[in-house]
């Protein structure tokens, strides 16, 4: 695809997200209307990772509601949260001033995040969580995550592994409810559509902008992209557990997150690289 056409379906996503925010503000899935507690949404070795946050610059890209970028600011960190979305950025401005934590939010798309800034640098650079997923490019984000780092920062990407959006989400009719491969793990072969009124939460239907696109970006890809501009890949995790259950069988773990009963495979993984 030509840079015309991802720019054309990045739009589209955008608007998506758009009428997606009310629909997450008003679900109980990101805990908003009850004591917020963001560092749910991170697991323990992120924070062995990540180390002493307290006052380094810190920039989380692709921040959605902020949720997390709340997480970083408690730790600290300087923050600063961007994302495509203005509906998705005005909400988490409200969040983080009721929260009483300093953020700086700043609307833009990934790919423009250096111009946007102004030029700024970062300490630590945090992305994931279904974010990758939204990217065509992932050689041009790391580019602009070499320009985003500061002479030995780092970055710290937490995503949802590729095997795990390649099994179904749900048994077709007159299946179990054993878990299939039934999509990619690799990419290449162009954006998965999708035109659906409910997202991954409990909120209402989604009104208006209701298409997306996605982008299959396996670890190797990855990790390609960001060797490829000189990053220092240090450390690859993969864990079996999520923060919510995506599958009704999933297990409450001691972490409080969830796993699958069995078999033990790689739900999320944490890549940590330094410039």
């Amino acid at each position: 695809m030509t840079s015309d056409e991802h720019a054309r379906l990045m739009r589209a996503n955008q608007a998506n997200w758009d009428a997606r925010t009310p629909v997450h503000l008003a679900s109980r899935f990101y805990g908003l209307d009850q004591d917020l507690d963001p560092e749910r949404w991170f697991a323990a070795f992120e924070w062995e990772d990540l180390g002493d946050l307290a006052g380094r610059d810190v920039l989380h890209l692709q921040c959605h509601l902020g949720t997390e970028t709340l997480a970083l600011g408690r730790r600290g960190a300087r923050t600063v949260g961007l994302d495509f979305s203005e509906a998705s950025v005005t909400a988490a401005a409200g969040i983080a001033a009721r929260a009483g934590v300093a953020v700086e939010y700043v609307q833009a798309n990934v790919y423009d995040a250096v111009e946007a800034l102004g030029g700024r640098r970062f300490d630590v650079v945090y992305t994931g969580k279904g974010a990758l997923c939204y990217l065509p490019d992932l050689e041009r984000w790391a580019g602009v995550i070499a320009q985003l780092l500061r002479p030995g920062g780092l970055l710290y990407v937490v995503e949802f592994h590729p095997l795990l959006n390649s099994l179904g989400p749900k048994p077709a009719p007159g299946e179990g409810p054993e878990l299939l491969l039934r999509h990619d793990y690799l990419g290449g072969e162009g954006p998965v559509h999708r035109d659906a009124t409910r997202t991954y939460t409990d909120g209402p239907p989604v009104e208006g902008a209701t298409e997306s696109y996605e982008w299959m970006h396996g670890i190797g890809e990855v990790l390609g992209a960001l060797t490829g501009v000189g990053l220092n890949v240090r450390r690859l995790r993969e864990s079996e557990e999520l923060p919510w259950p995506r599958w009704p069988h999933m297990k409450r773990t001691p972490s409080g997150w969830w796993r699958l009963p069995e078999p033990r495979i790689p739900l999320l993984y944490g890549l940590m690289a330094h410039r």
